[in-house]
C-alpha cells in the first residue's frame, strides 16, 4: 500500500555534537540506454535552513530533476543510488557533486519506490503498482543497461518494497492476496525471482497492507532474519522470519493504525535484536501520536517511544558505529534519537521521505521535488 497512489490504495560540520562525533569517528522495463550526461552541482552546495535544535544537518545536492525519490541506497560516502517517480534512477559516485541519470529506458510511466545497491555498478529497483506495474529491474553496469528480472502477472498483487540479506538472497513484499501477504524471493542476486508459498504466513487483518513510502517496510536484520511492518488494519504489526522468508511470526506494535492512512511505515535494525519502527498518519495536518516504537528482542515485542517524533515519519536509519543514535525522516522534518529510539527531537524541518546510511558512515536522505541530501561532515 502506498500513501500517494490513486489506484489503491543540516550542524554544519559539527555532526551530532562533540560527544557523538567522537563516537561516530570510532562503525520499469528491460533494455539498453546510452550513458547519460552527468548533472552538475554547485561546487559548494548550500546548507539547509538552521535546524530547530543542535544536531545533524543535511546538505542538499543538485539533482536536476523534480522527481520524488522514495527509494534510496547508500553504498558509501561517495556513492548512492536514488529511485523515484517517472521511472527516474540517479547515481552519484562523487559524494553528490554530480548525479548521473541512469533511468531504465521506457520506464517513464513506472513508479520506482525502492532501490537496493550492492556497489557503484550493481543495483536492483522495484516498480510498484497493481498487476504488471509491479516489476523488478536490475543493472550490472551502473545503469548503462537494465534487465527486467520480474514482472507481476497477477492482477490481485501489488508489491511495496524489496530488501537483500546478502549479495544473493533477497525478498520483495507484496500486499495480501487471498488473505496473506505475498513474498517474492531471489537466490541469485536479483537475476530471477519466484513467489514463495504462503503456508508459513499468518493471516492478514482486514484492510492490512504494507506502505510503499520509503523502501523500508521490509528490512533484513541478519543473514537469515527479515521483518516487515504494516498498517491499515486494526493494529500496526511486524512480521518476522528467521529463515529467509519461508515461515513467519507476527506481533502487534503500539504505533496507531485502524485507518488506511495510519500504521508503521518503516523499520530499521542495527543488529538482529535492536530495531525501531516509525510511522503515523501520512495525511498532511493529521496528528500522529506514538509514531515510534523500539524492540530489543528481534521484533518479538515492541515498546512505544517515551518522546516520539512530533509527526508522521516514513523513513529511519541507524547511524553507523553508534549503538544508540538513529534518524527518522518525514515530510515535516528529521528527528534524532541518542538513546536507541526512546526519545526523539527534531533537528531539521526539511521534507524527506527516506534515509539510508552506509557502513563507512555516509548518510543520505531523499524526497519530493528532486531533493537528495548528504549528511554534512560525513
Amino acid at each position: 500500500m502506498t500513501p500517494v497512489r490513486t489506484t489503491r490504495r543540516v550542524i554544519t560540520a559539527g555532526l551530532l555534537g562533540t560527544a557523538l562525533a567522537l563516537t561516530l569517528a570510532a562503525p520499469a522495463r528491460a533494455g539498453a540506454t546510452p550513458a547519460a550526461p552527468a548533472i552538475p552541482a554547485p561546487p559548494a552546495a548550500p546548507a539547509l535552513s538552521a535546524a530547530p535544535a543542535p544536531g545533524p544537518a543535511w546538505r542538499l545536492t543538485a539533482t536536476g530533476t523534480d522527481a520524488r525519490f522514495r527509494g534510496l541506497a547508500a553504498v558509501d560516502r561517495r556513492t548512492a543510488w536514488a529511485a523515484g517517480s517517472k521511472g527516474t534512477v540517479l547515481r552519484t559516485t562523487d559524494a553528490g557533486r554530480t548525479w548521473r541519470d541512469v533511468s531504465p529506458p521506457g520506464a517513464a510511466d513506472l513508479e520506482l519506490r525502492d532501490v537496493e545497491a550492492f556497489d557503484a555498478r550493481r543495483a536492483v529497483v522495484l516498480a510498484i503498482g497493481e498487476g504488471e506495474a509491479s516489476r523488478v529491474l536490475r543493472t550490472e553496469d551502473g545503469g548503462a543497461t537494465w534487465t527486467e528480472a520480474f514482472r507481476n502477472t497477477d492482477p490481485r498483487a501489488f508489491y511495496d518494497c524489496v530488501t537483500f540479506l546478502d549479495h544473493r538472497n533477497g525478498l520483495a513484499l507484496g500486499d495480501p492476496v487471498d488473505g496473506r501477504f505475498r513474498i517474492l524471493a531471489t537466490r541469485d542476486g536479483g537475476r530471477s525471482w519466484a513467489v514463495l508459498p504462503d503456508t508459513g504466513m499468518p493471516a492478514a487483518l482486514p484492510g492490512e497492507a504494507g506502505f510503499a513510502a520509503s523502501g523500508q517496510c521490509l528490512v533484513a536484520a541478519g543473514p537469515k532474519d527479515v521483518l516487515f511492518t504494516t498498517g491499515g488494519g486494526a493494529t500496526a504489526r511486524v512480521f518476522r522470519s528467521a529463515d529467509r522468508g519461508r515461515t513467519w511470526t507476527v506481533t502487534d506494535t503500539p504505533v496507531p493504525a485502524g485507518d488506511p492512512a495510519r500504521g508503521a511505515f518503516a523499520l530499521a535494525f542495527r543488529d538482529r535484536h535492536h530495531g525501531i519502527a516509525v510511522g503515523g498518519d501520512y495525511r498532511a495536518g493529521q496528528p500522529s501520536p506514538d509514531a515510534a516504537a523500539t524492540t530489543s528482542d528481534g521484533g518479538r515485542t515492541w515498546t512505544p517511544a517515551g518522546t516520539p517524533p512530533p509527526a508522521y515519519r516514513s523513513g529511519a536509519a541507524w547511524l553507523p558505529h553508534h549503538r544508540s543514535a538513529a534518524l527518522a525522516v518525514g515530510p515535516t522534518g528529521t528527528d534524532l534519537t541518542l538513546d536507541g529510539g526512546r526519545t526523539w527531537r527534531t533537528v531539521d524541518t526539511g521534507s524527506y521521505d527516506t534515509v539510508d546510511c552506509a557502513p563507512d558512515g555516509g548518510c543520505w536522505a531523499s524526497g519530493e521535488k528532486g531533493r537528495i541530501a548528504r549528511l554534512a561532515g560525513r
